[in-house]
């Protein structure tokens, strides 16, 4: 079955019009919504929808639908995405990442590990989340922080991706950690990489489109809570996420980029978290925030 991409093109300007459009059409749901720059010069964006062939048709009347409105001339495009492994590929031949005391490596990377480094094998997937990008070195370095300096007696890395971070906090201290993700490839990767790193017990993993899953009131409230995601869904889920924090829990938030920060720090301070610090990797924040 072949992936789908519809699309629209526009000005920049028009795109991030189309975006808001096309997020509040699908919501939480299970289809990546993207915005690319075409030509700069021309000032030539596309706005996009990605999804599996069978959610085709149904997918195009919704934007169709969405963008009658606002944008009644344009014409819905698409593109069949060939069946490669971008990410896999892309990542083929990356040195090991150092975050703290973290170390993320390939298993063709083994010997690279040190006596006192705590690592975590992760070989490039289908899932994000290798080290390699700054969210993910952000949250490794802010986690170990978090942990040596507070009481976390339970976890939850909400849009857990590769597992890289619930493997991080679960080789860190013996705790139970709840890992989700909306994309249940992402779970069945996570579930794999638990394993390669020797982890038997003690990470659930559970598909959950945002806090959707009996499993968060099961297993929280948390003493910290991790999400990799993006300023966005970030925003829009404040008052579930600190719902589900422990009285003086923490909270790791990344995916922000750098000029995202203040609108994300306001969307949670709305909901009583303090500020406590920031880390800024290549044009990415990690954002270390406590209950009040």
């Amino acid at each position: 079955m072949s992936e789908i991409r519809l699309y629209v093109t526009s000005t920049e300007k028009g795109a991030t019009e189309i975006l808001d459009i096309l997020s509040e059409v699908f919501g939480e749901e299970d289809f990546a919504i993207a915005t690319t720059e075409v030509d700069e010069k021309k000032d030539i964006w596309e706005a996009s929808v990605y999804m599996m062939t069978e959610d085709e048709e149904a997918v195009r009347e919704r934007i169709a639908e969405g963008l009658a409105q606002a944008f009644p001339a344009l014409e819905i495009q698409r593109e069949v995405i060939p069946d490669i492994d971008w990410i896999a590929k892309s990542l083929e031949g990356l040195k090991p990442v150092r975050a703290g005391r973290f170390i993320v490596h390939g298993s063709h990377d083994r010997d690279k590990v040190k006596v006192n480094d705590i690592a975590i094998e992760i070989d490039a997937g289908q899932a994000f989340g290798t080290g390699h990008h700054g969210t993910t070195a952000g949250c490794l370095e802010v986690i170990e922080d978090v942990m040596g300096t507070r009481t976390v007696r339970n976890a939850l890395d909400l849009g857990t991706g590769s597992g890289v971070l619930a493997i991080a906090v679960r080789k860190l201290r013996n705790i139970p950690v709840l890992a989700t993700d909306i994309d249940p490839v992402a779970v069945r990767v996570a579930r794999e990489n638990v394993r390669r790193n020797g982890i038997a017990t003690g990470i659930r993993l559970e598909t959950a489109p945002g806090f959707h899953s009996p499993a968060f009131g099961r297993e929280g409230p948390f003493d910290l809570i991790i999400a990799n995601i993006l300023a966005r869904p970030l925003m829009k889920m404040a008052p579930q996420l600190a719902a589900h924090l422990a009285p003086g829990g923490s909270v790791i938030l990344s995916g922000i980029l750098a000029g995202q920060r203040w609108k994300v720090l306001a969307a949670y301070r709305g909901v009583h978290l303090a500020h406590v610090r920031t880390i800024w990797r290549n044009g990415w924040v990690t954002i270390h925030l406590r209950h009040e």
